[in-house]
């Protein structure tokens, strides 16, 4: 394959962009010394609620020791709790605190800039498809499993 056909190959073209992307996004959230994946999770427990660590898994298609690491890192930094579910021992609850919270604004701050930037060309219907169009990509469980954090 030659440079000028993997340049218009539509895999290549989403990894560049996406590695472009989750540099940005890594540049603006590094003041809080939060990565993508710590993002991610504290915004979902700020939308949700409180989470069982298997519901966490499956909403965010990580594995296991993955997820582990991160609430390892937010708990250190006292931005989310986990704690035995009352009715299941067996079972840990997740849930964001106060601080995690004040977290979240600044990482919804952070992005809206990034995408801002990123997307300024684009219309809001064309950003509207953009998005309904990435999140048809068919994509397995272990996929998460490879992201950089």
């Amino acid at each position: 394959m030659s440079p000028s056909t993997a340049g218009k190959q539509l895999g290549f073209l989403l990894a560049r962009h996406g590695r472009i992307m989750n540099t940005r996004l890594r540049q603006a959230l590094d003041s809080s010394g939060l990565s993508p994946r710590h993002a991610v999770l504290l915004c979902r427990l700020d939308e949700s609620g409180p989470l069982s660590q298997q519901g966490l898994i499956d909403v965010l298609s990580i594995d296991a020791s993955g997820l582990v690491a991160v609430l390892n890192d937010l708990e250190r930094e006292g931005l989310a709790e986990r704690r035995r579910d009352p009715a299941d021992r067996r079972r840990h609850i997740v849930e964001i605190t106060a601080e995690g919270k004040r977290a979240v604004a600044s990482i919804e701050v952070a992005v809206a800039d990034v995408e801002q930037e990123a997307f300024a060309g684009f219309s809001a219907d064309e950003l509207q498809q953009l998005h309904g169009l990435l999140s048809r990509i068919h994509g397995e469980p272990a996929d998460e499993a490879c992201a950089e954090d």
